[in-house]
C-alpha cells in the first residue's frame, strides 16, 4: 500500500497521475481543507471531481457525494476503484442486502468516499449510519438540480439541507455544476445554506467544441452527410421525442451504423444494456431523449447532433458539452426547424404539475421556461458567433468572434439595417403588442390572409411597406429582441412589444447595423476528420488502443476507464522506457500503473524497432514540441524522443539528460539530490522538495527555455557527454 501523501499535489500525482492542477481547482481545494464551503462552476471536462476527491484523501472520515444518477455514481466509483481510491455507491440499484453490507463497511471506515441517490438520504438506514459516522464534506453535484429555476429541476435536492441538519457536526458543503445562470447560482447558496462560499465560476468556455446549427426540412439526410466517415468514434444524437428517438435509430442501423436506442420507455433492462453497449464501445452512437446522459462519463464522445431544438439554452449547452471532455476537438450539431418551437411550447404547457408548488409559483415557472425558450429560439437564428452567443448567456464578456463555430467560418459583415428597423418597430407600435412575430412579417410584407383581415390590420398604415424576405425580417426582428429594443412575451403565445429603448431609436436619428454571417459555397453539415497529430505514431497509438481494450475486456470495464486516449497519445510522445518514466505520463498515477503499466510498457518497447515505418529525416530540434509549462527531465526526454524516433535515432533518457547536465555544470549532486547551479538557476531550472512513496527528495523542473537549451544539444546528448557551449 503507498504511503499517504499529505500536500494535495501529491495526491493528484499519486493517484491521478497528474502534474499540476487546472484552473480553480487548487483555490477549491485549499477553501475545502481550510474548513470552507464552496460552490464550483466549472464547464464539463473542467475537472469538478478532482476538486472533492482530493481533499476527501487528505480527510479522516468518509466523504458523502450527493449524485443523481445510477450511472453517474456507478462510473465515477469504477474509476476511483481502479486509482487506488476505496469508494462505493448506495442506490436503487442495489438490493437491500447489498446496501446493508455497503453501509456496515463504510461504518467500519473501508470507503474514502460515498455516493448516495438524494432519494436515499432520509431513508432509515442511510440516517442510522450517517448518525454515528465521522463526515468532514458532504459534496454535491449537479448542484443546480435544487433551483427551480435550473433545467434539470430535482424536487428529492430539498432533503439534503435536512439531511445535514441531522448529523452531529455540520460538515464543510461543496457544490458543483457545469451550467449555472447566476440566479441559479444564487439559487443554489441559498437552498443548500451554504455559509460564506467562494463562488468560483471558472469560465464557460469550451474552445474544444465546434458548434454549427442548421435550418432543414431534412433532418435526417443532414445528420447521415454528417456522419460520413465518423463510423469509427463515439456520439450521441439526441432527439426531443420517444417516437423520434425510436424512428432515428431504426434508420441508421438500417444504414450501417451501430446505433443504440435510449428513453424512459423503455424497460430498466434495456436501457442499462444500451447504455452499457455505448460506453464499453460496442455501439458507436447512442439515440436518446434528455433522459440520457448527466451521469454519463464517457471522455470519448467526438460529436453531439441534437435532432431537435432543445428547451433552453442550459439543457443544450449541458448536452452538447458530453462531446470532447478528453480535450480532443469535437463536433456539435443543432438541426431545427420552426416546428420544434412548438413542440417544446406544447411540453412547457402541457408538462406534469409539480405537486411541491402552488398555483403561483407553477405560473413563474412556466413563463421562466418560456423566456429560456425564446433565448434559445435567438440561439438558433443568431447569425454572430456562437459561442459568444452562449458565453454571453451565461454572464460572460466574450469576444464577438471565436473562430471555432459555422457562423466564424462563413465570415461576417456589418449591414445597415436601420430603416428596416424603424419600419418593424413601428409596425408593432401600430399592431398594439397584440400579435407575434409571423404576424408582423404579414402585415409588412403586405399578405392579406385570414387574420390580417379579420383583425383589420390591411388598414395599418405599415402594411406592406417592406420588400424584404421573411427570413431577412425574421432576423431583424431577433436582433432587435436580443439588443433590448423589442420583448418578446414569456406567455402560451408570445407577443411583440416595443421597449422604451425602441421607441427613443423610431423617435431618433442613429443608425443602426447588424452583423450577418457571410456566404461560403457548398455549406455542409460539420465534416470534420481527426486530423494526424504531431509527433505520434498512429500504428504505435492504434497498438497501444489495441492494448486498452484487450485489458477493458479482461476488467469488464470502459476502456476510457483504463486509460483515456490523451494518456495513449502522451505515451507515444513520451515513449517510456520503464515505469519511473512511466508515471511522468499525465494521467498514469502508481496503481494504474502497477495494474496495467507493463503491457503498455511491452508494447511501446516492442514498437521501437520498428521506427521505420516513418520515412526518416533529417534532425531538427525547432521540430520538437517544447511545453509551455515547467516539466520534469523525464517528460523532456518524452519530448525530445518523439522526434529523434521518427528521425531514425534512439531514445534518451533523463538519466542521461541529467548526466550530460551535470557534466556541463548546470546540475551538481547534493545530500538532497541532484539540484541546479547558479548556471542551472540562471537557465530557469529550479527544483522543489516533493514527497514519492513516503521519501521526500528534490525534483528538478525544466522551464521552456530550458527545454529548448536541452532540445538543441539533443544530439551530442545522445553521443556523447561532452560539456556543451555555453548556454544562452
Amino acid at each position: 500500500m503507498f504511503s499517504e501523501p499529505n500536500e494535495p499535489l501529491a495526491v493528484l500525482k499519486q493517484f491521478f497521475g497528474y502534474d499540476s492542477f487546472r484552473y480553480g481547482q487548487e483555490a477549491l481545494i485549499g477553501d475545502i481543507l481550510g474548513g470552507r464551503d464552496v460552490l464550483g462552476i466549472m464547464p464539463t471536462g473542467a475537472g469538478k471531481s478532482i476538486c472533492f476527491q482530493v481533499p476527501a484523501l487528505m480527510m479522516d472520515g468518509v466523504i458523502i457525494v450527493v449524485s443523481p444518477l445510477i450511472s453517474l455514481m456507478k462510473d465515477q466509483v469504477n474509476a476511483l476503484n481502479q486509482t487506488g481510491v476505496a469508494a462505493a455507491f448506495i442506490n436503487s440499484s442495489l438490493t437491500q442486502n447489498q446496501i446493508d453490507k455497503a453501509l456496515r463497511n463504510a461504518a467500519n471506515g473501508a470507503y474514502r468516499l460515498v455516493y448516495v441517490a438524494p432519494e436515499r438520504l432520509l431513508s432509515f438506514d442511510f440516517l442510522g449510519f450517517a448518525a454515528d459516522a465521522n463526515i468532514p464534506m458532504v459534496v454535491v453535484d449537479e448542484a443546480h438540480c435544487i433551483s427551480q429555476w435550473g433545467q434539470d429541476f430535482r424536487p428529492s435536492y430539498a432533503t439534503i439541507p435536512n439531511f445535514v441538519a441531522q448529523l452531529r457536526k455540520r460538515p464543510i458543503l461543496a457544490a458543483f455544476t457545469a451550467t449555472a445562470t447566476p440566479r441559479v447560482r444564487e439559487d443554489i447558496v441559498d437552498k443548500l445554506a451554504l455559509k460564506d462560499p467562494n463562488v468560483l465560476v471558472s469560465g464557460f468556455d469550451r474552445p474544444n467544441l465546434r458548434f454549427d446549427k442548421i435550418k432543414i426540412g431534412d433532418k435526417y439526410g443532414a445528420l447521415l452527410r454528417f456522419l460520413k466517415g465518423k463510423s469509427d468514434v463515439s456520439g450521441i444524437v439526441y432527439c426531443s421525442t420517444r417516437n423520434a428517438v425510436e424512428e432515428v435509430q431504426m434508420y441508421l442501423e438500417d444504414d450501417g451504423y451501430s446505433a443504440a436506442r435510449y428513453h424512459a420507455g423503455l424497460s430498466d433492462t434495456e436501457r442499462h444494456k444500451n447504455q452499457d453497449d455505448f460506453l464499453y464501445d460496442r455501439k458507436r452512437i447512442m439515440v436518446a431523449t434528455n433522459a440520457f446522459g448527466m451521469g454519463i462519463d464517457k471522455s470519448n464522445v467526438s460529436f453531439v447532433v441534437h435532432y431537435n431544438m432543445p428547451g433552453d439554452v442550459e439543457a443544450y449547452y449541458q448536452e452538447a458539452g458530453r462531446a470532447g471532455r478528453d480535450g480532443a476537438p469535437a463536433d456539435c450539431l443543432l438541426l431545427h426547424t420552426g416546428r420544434d418551437y412548438s413542440t417544446q411550447m406544447w411540453l412547457i404547457n402541457n408538462g406534469e404539475s409539480k405537486k411541491q408548488l402552488d398555483r403561483a409559483e407553477e405560473a413563474a415557472l412556466r413563463e421562466r421556461n418560456i423566456k429560456r425558450l425564446n433565448e434559445m429560439q435567438l440561439y438558433c437564428d443568431t447569425k454572430g458567433c456562437m459561442r459568444a452567443y452562449i458565453l454571453g448567456y451565461f454572464g460572460e464578456n466574450p469576444p464577438t468572434t471565436c473562430n471555432n463555430c459555422a457562423n466564424c467560418a462563413a465570415g461576417f459583415e456589418e449591414i445597415d439595417i436601420t430603416i428596416e428597423a424603424k419600419k418593424i418597430i413601428s409596425c408593432v407600435v401600430r399592431m398594439r403588442g397584440r400579435f407575434g412575430t409571423q404576424l408582423v412579417i404579414d402585415v409588412l410584407k403586405g399578405l392579406k390572409n385570414r387574420k390580417v383581415l379579420e383583425f383589420r390590420l390591411d388598414e395599418l398604415t405599415t402594411f406592406g411597406i417592406s420588400n424584404m424576405g421573411r427570413e431577412f425580417l425574421s432576423d431583424v426582428i431577433n436582433h432587435l429582441i436580443s439588443e433590448g429594443y423589442l420583448h418578446k412575451t414569456a406567455t402560451k403565445f408570445p407577443l411583440l412589444n416595443v421597449t422604451p429603448k425602441g421607441l427613443e431609436f423610431v423617435r431618433g436619428a442613429s443608425l443602426m447595423a447588424m452583423q450577418v454571417a457571410g456566404k461560403v459555397e457548398a455549406v455542409e453539415p460539420v465534416r470534420r476528420t481527426a486530423q494526424p497529430l504531431q509527433n505520434v505514431n498512429p500504428a504505435l497509438l492504434d497498438a497501444l488502443k489495441t492494448v486498452r481494450l484487450n485489458l477493458a475486456r479482461e476488467t469488464a470495464l470502459p476502456a476510457f476507464v483504463i486509460f483515456h486516449d490523451t494518456t495513449l497519445i502522451d505515451m507515444c510522445m513520451k515513449m517510456p522506457a520503464d515505469m519511473e518514466q512511466l508515471l511522468e505520463v499525465s494521467g498514469v498515477g502508481q496503481v494504474k500503473a502497477e495494474r496495467y503499466g507493463q503491457a503498455f510498457l511491452d508494447a511501446i518497447n516492442n514498437f521501437s524497432g520498428e521506427r521505420t515505418s516513418f520515412a526518416p529525416r533529417d534532425f531538427d530540434p525547432a521540430n520538437i514540441q517544447l511545453s509551455e509549462e515547467s516539466i520534469t527531465v523525464n517528460a523532456v526526454a518524452g519530448l525530445i524522443n518523439a522526434e529523434l524516433l521518427q528521425c531514425g535515432y534512439d531514445k534518451i533518457s533523463g538519466k542521461r539528460i541529467n548526466e550530460w547536465l551535470i557534466a556541463s555544470g548546470l546540475l551538481q549532486n547534493s545530500d538532497e539530490g541532484k539540484i541546479p547551479t547558479q548556471a542551472g538557476e540562471a537557465l530557469g531550472i529550479y527544483s522543489e522538495m516533493r514527497d514519492f512513496k513516503g521519501v521526500e527528495g528534490r525534483l528538478n523542473f525544466f522551464p521552456q527555455e530550458a527545454q529548448s537549451f536541452i532540445a538543441r544539444n539533443s544530439l551530442e546528448i545522445l553521443t556523447r557527454h561532452e560539456v556543451p557551449a555555453e548556454a544562452g
